[in-house]
């Protein structure tokens, strides 16, 4: 009852004072990619689609991005659904393999690990 007094107050505290609320997290959707040996790839270019169909002929990406050097690529302001997902560094890729996400929860950073061979 304490902590629900104190968090209380400490909300009315902050609107009293004009400082901004804490937001809602944007859905968000961390990637992290690895190889055929499970190591970390940097480099990837991750590329997000809407759809199946979309994803097959490669148009209309929701949004893409490069694998940072922990071989990780955040997208955010996502929609709460399910993604088709595309991974290529060189001559290595996802194609075959997990190309499609589970949907999205709304308002949380969603993570899914890639394989590419």
């Amino acid at each position: 009852m304490k902590q629900f007094i104190f968090l209380a107050l400490l909300i009315f505290s902050l609107s009293a004072t004009g400082l901004p609320l804490p937001e809602t997290i944007a859905t968000s959707l961390k990637i992290n990619i690895r190889n055929e040996l499970g190591n970390l790839e940097s480099g990837v270019t991750v590329t997000l689609y809407a759809n199946q169909e979309d994803f097959k002929k490669e148009v209309n990406p929701v949004q893409s991005g490069v694998t940072n050097e922990k071989g990780m690529v955040t997208f955010k302001k996502l929609q709460a659904k399910a993604y088709y997902v595309t991974a290529v560094k060189g001559d290595k890729n996802n194609f075959g393999l997990g190309v499609q996400t589970n949907t999205l929860e709304a308002n949380k950073i969603n993570k899914v690990t890639i394989v590419i061979e």
